[in-house]
């Protein structure tokens, strides 16, 4: 079983302070819902665990099974098993998607010692593509270069299911979605979790995201601090009333911080 645990963690921004103390510990059973308003830092803790170079640490730890990652590059943490399945994917120009995936997939999935052949490699492809009901000649475009939104985020799903990961964050990817693609993504994140037992981070604005993904429990991230966690009741209590009565009880009192204005910033660039 793979465990993430982070410890008293504090991360800047453009000299801003955005997480400030955060503790978390989420094992491969989990499925963690991770809630909080615009700004709150949810993306900046995605981002820091995967190593961005735009978010410094200040202090704390991220230990992934016993092992200390922030001295470790973003390829090192995908190796371990770490994956993002970003909020809003690059494009990368002349470099087709087959190609993306088939040299991050001879990092990550070895079968007795070496990686996958090209054939073995090519049928679980198709049929990751299969699975997705996305277009077989998105395999040989560019990888996300022309695609619409909601196949850059199906090709976040893909590259999920091809890598195979120990632990993923799914930053908003129900977002750009219709109604039937987010069934498909969440059918094959729910069949990716029971067949390889992945942790999972969900962070969405979305109720109906974990209709069908049911987090094990939820956490609300205000203002750089996990203030409250609970079960699917809180959930659906932040659906209902949304995130004022949080922010009362946690003594949070104004609806516009530098916070936010700094996670807007950052976003923005």
């Amino acid at each position: 079983m793979s465990q993430l645990v982070i410890k008293d963690l504090w991360v800047s921004a453009d000299s801003n302070m955005i997480l400030k103390g955060v503790n978390l510990t989420i094992s491969s059973e989990d499925t963690v819902a991770l809630m909080g308003p615009n700004g709150s830092g949810k993306s900046t803790l995605a981002y820091t665990i995967m190593g961005h170079p735009d978010y410094k640490v200040e202090k704390g730890s991220i230990l992934f099974d016993g092992e200390d990652i922030l001295n470790m590059s973003v390829d090192e943490r995908s190796r371990k098993g770490l994956f993002l399945a970003m909020q809003s994917p690059y494009e990368i120009s002349g470099v087709t998607n087959r190609d993306f995936i088939k040299q991050a997939s001879d990092k990550r999935i070895k079968e007795n010692g070496k990686p996958l052949s090209i054939y073995k490699f090519a049928v679980k492809l198709d049929k990751a593509i299969s699975d997705l009901k996305m277009d077989k000649d998105l395999a040989d475009r560019y990888v996300n270069e022309g695609f619409s939104g909601g196949e850059k985020k199906k090709n976040e799903i893909l590259q999920l299911k091809m890598l195979e990961p120990k632990f993923a964050i799914l930053d908003e990817i129900d977002s750009g979605l219709d109604v039937d693609a987010v069934k498909i993504v969440s059918d094959n994140v729910n069949n990716l979790k029971k067949e390889n037992n992945i942790g999972l981070i969900l962070i969405s604005h979305y109720h109906r995201l974990y209709e069908y993904i049911k987090p094990t429990h939820a956490v609300v991230l205000i203002n750089g601090q996990l203030v409250k966690e609970g079960g699917s009741e809180l959930i659906d209590e932040i659906d209902k009333y949304g995130f004022e009565p949080i922010k009362r009880e946690a003594g949070i009192e104004d609806e516009v911080t530098l916070l936010e204005e700094c996670a807007f910033k950052v976003t923005s660039k």
